[in-house]
């Protein structure tokens, strides 16, 4: 073993315990704010704790839990130098899933793996999940910061997180409920949300268009409309599923695939919904991204979200109650198609019909009429 001029140490290794400190400091009031009485022990504990008494009163409580990142979209945070609003997307990728079955978040933990931890960087970020759990009605009650000195560069990170919620098992949304004859109210998107990012990067990549560039389309730069967080649907959802009006039988979350798959991941066997492409406006964001990196409808469609977030799948009789409460809530929502048997749909091959997607063999989604850009 030859002779070193200096001992190795963990600092000298690239991980800075200090720094984290910092960090947690830095954080830990954002993170108490989210926390009620349920939450015990504070920041910094092994483990979060939270006391579910509450779920003594439930008859048969479910359990829900859903676990998720941001993805690529954290490129753009890091190239912009803008953080606080990252962990929106994580929240919203997160626990809007578990909302889709009625499910009431609880509490949420997130992890973030970086390259050289900078405090006021991963306060940012944790100040940004802490802010969107409040929005939905959850506690934070852990993380991790993991510094990675090679394997990410220092000014590298990514961020994942998980949740869980519960949910009365007779009041639990899905395939179950649907039925023929339901109608699909579409819940607008705040923009790009956090899935396709790849897609986007590589079209505005090819463009050569720069972050800082001002798009008339958009009002602003592009680095702004593709940071623009995403949506947290989990009040709003359960506002409006505890509407008996309403008549809500399922949700779904437009992430991964697009509409039409994750529509079909909620219908059952022998339905087919009906999703009417005219029955909105697809924002500027979309039709650009299209335009610039020629890309096609039916690739744009299976890969992004198009302008509606979350879809409703309510009773036909509960469409106007559903659309007042939306409305209530400052939510966009409008009547997007209708849910028929299978048998009674004209079978001329003129709709594209999408099913089986996700692993989940249900119902299908066609898609009729073109698609309008303004």
């Amino acid at each position: 073993m030859s002779d070193q001029a200096a001992p190795v140490t963990y600092a000298s290794a690239g991980v800075d315990t200090h720094a984290g400190d910092k960090a947690v400091e830095l954080m830990k009031d954002a993170v108490r704010a989210t926390h009620g009485p349920q939450v015990l022990g504070g920041v910094g504990g092994f483990a979060g704790l939270y006391d579910a008494s509450a779920l003594l009163r439930y008859r048969k409580p479910l359990l829900a839990t859903s676990t998720d990142g941001v993805g690529t979209k954290v490129a753009i945070a890091q190239a912009m130098d803008i953080h606080h609003t990252i962990g929106y997307d994580l929240v919203g990728m997160v626990i809007d899933d578990i909302v889709v079955v009625g499910a009431k978040p609880l509490f949420m933990t997130d992890y973030i793996a970086c390259g050289k931890v900078v405090p006021e960087r991963i306060a940012d970020i944790v100040r940004g999940i802490a802010g969107a759990c409040e929005v939905a009605g959850a506690a934070l009650v852990g993380g991790e910061t993991a510094e990675h000195p090679g394997l990410l560069e220092p000014d590298e990170y990514d961020v994942a997180g998980a949740a869980t919620g519960v949910v009365e098992a007779d009041a639990l949304l899905g395939p179950e409920r649907v039925r023929a004859g339901d109608v699909l109210i579409a819940l607008g998107a705040s923009g790009l949300h956090s899935n396709g990012y790849s897609l986007v990067r590589r079209v505005i990549s090819l463009a050569g268009w720069e972050l800082d560039r001002d798009v008339p389309e958009f009002g602003r730069t592009l680095g702004a409309e593709l940071l623009e967080p995403t949506r947290v649907y989990a009040a709003d959802c359960l506002a409006l599923a505890a509407d008996p009006g309403a008549g809500v039988h399922a949700f779904t979350h437009v992430t991964g695939g697009g509409l039409a798959a994750n529509l079909a991941r909620v219908l059952p066997e022998g339905l087919v919904a009906t999703v009417d492409r005219s029955s909105w406006v697809v924002p500027a964001v979309f039709d650009v991204v299209r335009r610039l990196g020629s890309v096609p409808w039916t690739d744009l469609q299976n890969t992004l979200n198009l302008g509606v977030g979350m879809v409703a799948v309510v009773d036909a009789n509960g469409v106007d109650a559903a659309l007042t409460r939306c409305r209530e809530l400052g939510l966009p929502a409008w009547e997007l198609g209708t849910i028929a048997a299978a048998e009674d749909l004209d079978a001329d091959g003129s709709a594209e019909v999408i099913s089986g997607t996700k692993g989940v063999h249900g119902g299908g989604v066609r898609l009729v009429n073109d698609y309008r850009t303004s």
